[in-house]
């Protein structure tokens, strides 16, 4: 989900795919494939993780107030894009377990990156690096933000999150969520999905896919303010084994931080 998920990104990808012209929304040198981008210089990467992952999660819902259902009929869309949203519904299907590495820009434009593991149905794990302490995990039902050096964390459920939809076994975009926008030119597709929660707002989901090879690249969270963040994914590999240990949640050692 982010990627999650988390979220879940955090889709089906069946190679090692290139970061490389990645829009990422800071000007920056986009990474080489297997390069990740050096972090911005004037930014706190703890900042940009505490600023990011509430936004990756979309965690400000509410975990009982179902979305709207889908407003935008699928004769919204053309015959081409209809074709295309099917493509991407079907890449997302189509692998059950990857590994990779990251780079998440927060809404404060600051860079962290790190390395996640995902296996379907809903279960995700991101490890930041250094010096960022931070841990989320999707166990397929919660989604966690552990502090390793206060041993505390936070609790949500899984259905909170947009990256669920990235998270699913099988998913048929056009029947099963709300999607507003779908776009392509020569290097991606993109599809735009939205949720409306009542009190709260209108949250989106914007998932990048190669033009080529409708592998995912890359998406966006924004939350129900405006505020956005990007993952891009790298050097991936859906070929090893998950060990399935990584996104079991610990209620027992992460409580309250010591005295």
């Amino acid at each position: 989900m982010l990627v999650g998920a988390v979220l879940l990104g955090l889709a089906a990808l069946t190679s090692a795919a290139s970061a490389e012209t990645i829009p990422l929304p800071t000007p920056a040198p986009l990474p080489k494939e297997g390069v990740p981008p050096p972090p911005a210089a004037s930014q706190n990467p703890l900042s940009g993780l505490a600023s990011g992952f509430k936004s990756l999660f979309n965690l400000d819902k509410q975990p009982d107030q179902a979305a709207a259902p889908a407003t935008t009929p699928a004769n919204a869309f053309n015959a081409t894009q209809r074709a295309q949203v099917d493509k991407v519904s079907t890449y997302l299907s189509s692998v059950q377990q990857l590994v990779g590495n990251f780079v998440q820009v927060g809404p404060d434009g600051a860079r962290v990156k790190g390395e996640f593991y995902m296996q379907k149905p809903g279960k995700i794990r991101f490890e930041y690096e250094p010096p960022s302490r931070i841990e989320i995990v999707a166990d397929g039902q919660s989604v966690i933000v552990r502090d390793r050096k206060l041993a505390t964390q936070d609790l949500y459920p899984l259905s909170q999150t947009p990256l669920r939809f990235l998270l699913s076994d099988r998913i048929d975009l056009l029947r099963e969520t709300n999607v507003v926008a779908v776009r392509a030119d020569d290097t991606f597709v993109t599809v735009t999905i939205e949720e409306r929660q009542p009190l709260i707002g209108t949250s989106r989901l914007m998932m990048m896919v190669g033009a080529k090879d409708y592998q995912l690249k890359q998406w966006t969270v924004t939350d129900p303010q405006g505020y956005d963040t990007t993952v891009a994914v790298y050097n991936l590999d859906s070929s090893k084994k998950v060990d399935p240990g990584l996104f079991k949640i610990d209620f027992t050692n992460y409580g309250t931080p010591p005295g």
